[in-house]
């Protein structure tokens, strides 16, 4: 039961009021109350009803109706309300229900823990960062060489990290990708992306070149203008989830590939960039899905690997078509990186044979044991011949990808792997 008998001075009330509108994440039931709770333990139970009378969904200003709901808690001085300019942005109402109404940037800085200032630093707003001394930078960045070049990393530190964990969980990933997109996407994997072409008489892989460097700022504001964001907002989510690679760290690195990093980009190694990919990409899985269901083929995507696949398929005509869909919605194939497999040969599938069935190969389960049965004999240090930090995960990270699409297989390695002394 309420009770008007004052508890909270009005400085309490508003401390407490801004403190919620930074915490509650989503406006229901189980989130206002654990906010609710976190400030005000001794009321929260009373304060939640008269909450949701008052704003039966999301108000546009949460700390003004928290204010307003600790009326009866509050001692008679004036409460000081939080200011509400008249001629603030408002709510769109395009947003889907499932994703937060943001439409003001006051309330973005407030729904990710931020002052505005701080937003605009970890936005980047001015581009002062391509040029900032390395320790006042966002990402740490490393490269690993490839076969065709090198692969730059750039991994968000801590508190940009966290943020765009948050923005991946809150926001980022409830917004659908195609369905043919099956890597980054919760409950699909490798098999999941091979599992359609299995079986089939032509399997055509192609590979995008420098796909996450291509994707850029303007490609990820407009996948948040099309959900339903304000443009003002839809910049800032984009530029926090995209970098533009300081000019120091390209020394070194061939033209073309510098100066897709020069531009803002989606990053590897930021917690939003795959599935970001899998969204400004859905206008490429459409168009290749419509042109396989119409040609009786069939159509997947795992990250930058494509493969389209079918009986009887005229394999140049796919080839033609893809070529032009990809480079007409803006990225290109890696011509070192084209294969058309038939079924006399091996088809191969993000390192999975899929003649009959998507499985590992012969002679790469095969290393694995190897690998294995040298650690059981010699240590495992032994067989760390490429210096992984956490070679016992790096390890059992295999087992399962082997496992995956082989249970007996995963059983024998998992023996094999229990009788390895990992610290020797």
């Amino acid at each position: 039961m309420v009770t008007a008998e004052p508890r909270l001075s009005a400085a309490e009330v508003a401390e407490a009021a801004a403190a919620f509108s930074r915490s509650y994440g989503t406006w229901t039931w189980p989130q206002v109350l654990r906010a609710l709770r976190s400030v005000l333990p001794e009321v929260a139970d009373d304060v939640a009803p008269r909450l949701f009378d008052l704003a039966p969904h999301e108000p546009r200003h949460p700390a003004a109706v928290v204010v307003e709901a600790l009326v009866p808690w509050t001692h008679n001085a004036p409460v000081a309300r939080p200011a509400i300019e008249l001629d603030a942005p408002v709510s769109s109402g395009l947003v889907p229900a499932d994703l937060p109404d943001l439409f003001d940037v006051e309330q973005l800085a407030h729904w990710l823990d931020f002052t505005v200032s701080e937003l605009e630093w970890f936005a980047d707003r001015g581009g002062w960062l391509r040029t900032a001394r390395p320790r006042l930078r966002h990402y740490r960045i490393w490269t690993r060489v490839k076969r065709d070049g090198v692969r730059m990393i750039e991994a968000p530190k801590p508190r940009l990290r966290e943020t765009q964990r948050r923005l991946l969980r809150r926001l980022v990933e409830k917004i659908p990708a195609h369905p043919a997109a099956r890597g980054f996407v919760t409950g699909s994997s490798a098999a999941g992306f091979a599992w359609p072409h299995s079986d089939r008489d032509v399997v055509l892989r192609v590979d995008l070149r420098h796909c996450f460097e291509t994707i850029t700022t303007r490609r990820v504001h407009a996948v948040f203008r099309e959900i339903g964001y304000p443009s003002h907002i839809a910049r800032v989510l984009a530029e926090l989830c995209t970098t533009a690679t300081p000019v120091d760290e390209l020394v070194g690195l061939d033209r073309d590939h510098a100066s897709l990093l020069r531009v803002r980009h989606l990053p590897q190694g930021a917690p939003t960039s795959p599935h970001l990919a899998n969204l400004v990409m859905q206008t490429l899985d459409r168009r290749l899905d419509g042109y396989a269901r119409n040609n009786r083929l069939r159509y997947t995507r795992y990250g930058d690997d494509l493969a389209i696949s079918g009986d009887g398929m005229d394999s140049d005509r796919a080839l033609w078509t893809i070529m032009r869909v990809v480079e007409d919605e803006g990225f290109t194939v890696h011509p070192d990186k084209v294969r058309i497999m038939h079924r006399h040969q091996q088809q191969r599938l993000a390192g999975l044979v899929v003649n009959d069935r998507p499985q590992v190969s012969r002679g790469d389960y095969d290393n694995l044991r190897a690998l294995l049965h040298n650690a059981i004999r010699h240590g495992a240090s032994a067989e760390n011949r490429d210096g992984h930090p956490d070679f016992r995960a790096h390890v059992y990270g295999l087992i399962a990808w082997v496992g995956a699409t082989g249970q007996q297989r995963r059983q024998r390695l998992l023996r094999m792997a229990a009788e390895v002394d990992w610290e020797s």
